[in-house]
């Protein structure tokens, strides 16, 4: 039988084994517009808001999608031919389920400010939210909102004609001022620690340099809450569209696949109300701050940790690497040893438990995840996941061998050629600058420390020093195996 090709008129002939959304599209009103419609966010928020609205619950807060690039009509374009609708796969290794996601009602043009300032400004627009990476947000190399980036000069010398995502969010508030109504909240779901305040200081911080009262009218009236995300959610290739058509007889132009797992701690800041997002498992706390460094520290370093070793190898898939035993110990050492122990306690969590999680996840056969991936933009990715982790590690006097050989591992990656003979195809923003310094330390191993904006006090540091040296080393001249194989027989 040949695949179905998704749309409304077509849910209800779907194979009985894809769920389909327990409501009508009529049964929904919009209550929130979202900034970057790609595959995190449909697996995530609209998955979240797709099991609520089919309980019967919070129907008038549907999405609404937005985009501020050109390059996000293809998707938009995609999504319209389905009436909005998504087909999620979510994964485990021993099961596959395939549900219809209808949480999305419509999606302004892309780059069309004026269409996206006037939905902004509607009044039944309560949260406008976003998942626009972390480059998305012009932070410098200390992780602070750049005033000086070329994008938002021009959006504060036209603030009536915004480019960026956050001066479009800055007129909808004016707008909104202007009619009397209330400002939405606006709610960051990207991985960045303390998403609210970096979301808060980049809309203030651009408010200000055309409008200070504005830029202060917004820090004391619109709500920002900080939110931990976590779902393993790979991109959408062609291998995707053929397992949902050959497993589930679905035609899906950009379906989303991603692991069974899923996670979302949230502060509850939410003057204009919110979707009763606890009734289907998001937990609201204080403060988000504890399960924020345990991700970062646990999963993203967890991911940096078998990263480097399985590009070296040759290994293309995350569960592949995972089957490899040395890179395997190697994970659960460096996190027993050196991270767990610099991660402060959670409330209501086992931090080793936690890691044991992180590391069945990583093993799933059927996310598709790449090292590749994995490896991507180390000199954003190791200043936030590994080298907090480093300076805390030497603070307290534990161990940072493990540590590193992380970084020995990075390092010896960036010189862009695998253990194969292989060239490495750049994989980092600064790729180009990047590769020279890591063949230079083959022969003088401090010069890869001395990259101020990635290691800074760290990579001064003695004990640091002399070990990541001596990794670097032993990986030049022995291999990434009988490295890793050196690492685990250290008591």
């Amino acid at each position: 039988m040949a695949p179905i090709r998704l749309s409304l008129d077509t849910l209800e002939s779907l194979p009985a084994a894809v769920a389909r959304p327990g409501y009508e599209r009529s049964d929904l009103s919009a209550g929130i517009v979202h900034f970057g419609v790609g595959n995190f966010h449909r697996a995530h928020q609209a998955e979240y808001l797709d099991r609520l609205f089919s309980s019967g619950e919070s129907r008038d807060w549907a999405l609404i999608g937005a985009g501020v690039f050109e390059g996000e009509r293809k998707g938009r374009d995609v999504l319209a031919e389905q009436d909005w609708l998504t087909t999620l796969v979510e994964q485990e290794a021993d099961r596959s389920e395939a549900r219809v996601l209808g949480s999305m009602i419509d999606y302004v043009e892309p780059a069309n400010a004026e269409a996206i300032i006037a939905c902004l400004a509607c009044a039944d627009i309560r949260i406008v939210s976003l998942t626009i990476t972390e480059g998305g947000y012009f932070l410098d190399s200390q992780d602070r909102f750049d005033p000086g980036h070329p994008a938002i000069l021009a959006d504060a010398e036209m603030p009536d004609g915004p480019k960026t995502v956050f001066g479009m969010i800055l007129a909808g508030l004016r707008a909104r001022r202007s009619a009397g109504l209330d400002p939405f909240t606006v709610m960051s779901c990207d991985n960045i620690p303390h998403n609210g305040v970096v979301t808060r200081n980049a809309l203030t911080g651009l408010a200000a340099l055309s409008d200070p009262g504005f830029a202060a009218w917004i820090g004391e009236n619109v709500a920002f809450p900080n939110g931990m995300v976590d779902r393993i959610t790979p991109a959408t290739t062609d291998r995707e569209r053929e397992i949902l058509r050959n497993d589930f007889g679905v035609e899906d132009s950009w379906p989303v696949f991603c692991e069974g797992f899923t996670q979302w701690v949230l502060e509850d800041n939410f003057p204009l109300g919110r979707p009763a997002f606890e009734k289907v498992g998001v937990q609201f706390v204080e403060d988000v701050s504890p399960f924020e460094l345990m991700k970062l520290r646990v999963l993203n370093g967890g991911h940096a940790t078998i990263a480097y070793p399985a590009g070296l190898l040759g290994i293309h898939y995350v569960h592949e690497a995972m089957e490899h035993p040395v890179i395997r110990a190697f994970l659960r050492k460096l996190t027993e040893t050196e991270v767990i122990p610099t991660v402060p306690p959670v409330p209501d969590t086992d931090v080793r438990a936690y890691f044991d999680l992180i590391e069945s996840r990583f093993s799933n056969p059927k996310i598709g995840d790449t090292v590749r991936r994995l490896c991507l933009d180390g000199s954003n990715r190791q200043p936030k996941f590994i080298v907090p982790v480093l300076r805390d590690a030497l603070a307290s006097g534990g161990s940072v061998e493990g540590l590193a050989l992380e970084s020995a591992l990075w390092c010896r990656y960036c010189a862009g050629e695998d253990e194969a003979g292989a060239i490495i195809a750049p994989n980092d923003p600064n790729w180009d600058a990047l590769v020279p310094v890591a063949r230079a330390a083959r022969e003088c191993p401090e010069v890869w420390l001395t990259q101020e904006n990635i290691y800074g006090a760290v990579g001064r540091d003695p004990t640091f020093i002399a070990a990541f040296g001596r990794w670097l080393g032993m990986l030049w001249s022995e291999g990434t195996v009988a490295t890793l194989e050196s690492y685990l027989a250290e008591s």
